[in-house]
């Protein structure tokens, strides 16, 4: 008669060998940084139109600019895509506008 093989065709694991689909990569920090993924280096605002639009106005700041401003980013949040594309925003704005004055 031949003799059966287990029914659990899985290797035994040993401490020395851990299954390599349990273990865990490592995962490293972005940073700091202005990108996505990475954490923000200070606090980001942009002002409120005062007219009571509400529209952003103006360029980005690190400190509040008083009266109604938006607070885009805290200082070690991660910078999400929207984050960024607010910021891209403000930049372009920011353009525009040098654009127009000169």
């Amino acid at each position: 008669m031949a003799a059966r093989s287990s029914k659990n065709s899985e290797p035994e694991q040993t401490p020395e060998q851990p299954n390599p689909a349990v273990v865990s990569t490592r995962q490293y920090d972005a940073g700091e940084g202005w990108q996505v993924g990475q954490t923000a280096p200070s606090d980001a605002f942009r002002a409120l139109d005062a007219a009571g639009t509400g529209e952003p106005t103006g360029p980005v700041v690190h400190t509040h600019p008083g009266g109604y401003a938006r607070q885009i980013v805290a200082k070690g949040q991660v910078i999400t895509e929207g984050v960024r594309r607010e910021l891209d925003a403000a930049e372009a704005d920011s353009s525009a506008a040098e654009g127009e004055q000169g």
